[in-house]
């Protein structure tokens, strides 16, 4: 009963709810549909082959938990343009890496799956948004349990400029925008999110907590 209360409270006791609404629907914009996505992965695939050919000295490592999704595609898609490729691709967990772990109520660890050492290899480094920063920081810490790598690099679809705690700037980039701390992005793929197309939107405040 009080979420009802609320919803009316929130929705109605304004003097022009419809409009409010429909502010809230304006508020999420399309950064990337699903070809322009597309595009984009592959361009930043391009770029790879340019800086590391075969790969035969290179791994990828998505980090958990939205950084996977992009790094499986990438490698999906590497693998169609270099046949016979042998690529490895991890995915880290980072949450007990975080310096601010102990400050959560709760922490819901993802799964680490690597099955490869780094040591002397060229990692990889992918997520899906570049924000603060320091989930990137977190990871380098945690890579470090699999091997000292000889290089490491950051791949990131969305670099949010003007936001970083922390100077980690990446090497290969889908799309840099400015946002402000209020706004929040989001990417959906649509295997994992149930979505019916891939996407990349730009969440304002209302929408993110409406």
């Amino acid at each position: 009963m009080e979420g009802l209360r609320f919803l009316f409270r929130k929705f109605f006791y304004r003097p022009n709810p419809i409009a409010y609404l429909r502010s809230m629907v304006m508020s999420k914009k399309l950064i990337f549909n699903a070809e322009l996505l597309a595009i984009s992965i592959d361009r930043l695939c391009f770029q790879l082959i340019e800086s590391h050919g075969d790969f035969k000295d290179t791994v990828l490592v998505g980090l958990q938990p939205r950084g996977i999704h992009l790094a499986q595609r990438i490698r999906a898609r590497l693998t169609e343009l270099i046949p016979g490729v042998n690529l490895h691709c991890g995915d880290l967990d980072v949450s007990f890496f975080r310096d601010d772990f102990r400050r959560r109520e709760l922490i819901v660890p993802n799964a680490t799956r690597m099955d490869f050492i780094v040591e002397d290899k060229k990692v990889v480094m992918i997520d899906d948004v570049l924000y603060t920063g320091r989930t990137i920081r977190a990871g380098f810490d945690a890579l470090l349990a699999f091997g000292r790598p000889s290089k490491v690099e950051l791949l990131v679809l969305i670099n949010r400029k003007f936001s970083r705690q922390f100077p980690i700037e990446p090497d290969y980039i889908g799309k840099s925008i400015d946002t402000i701390s209020t706004e929040k992005v989001r990417v959906h793929w649509h295997q994992t999110d149930g979505e019916e197309a891939d996407g990349v939107w730009l969440l304002t405040d209302d929408e993110q907590h409406g």
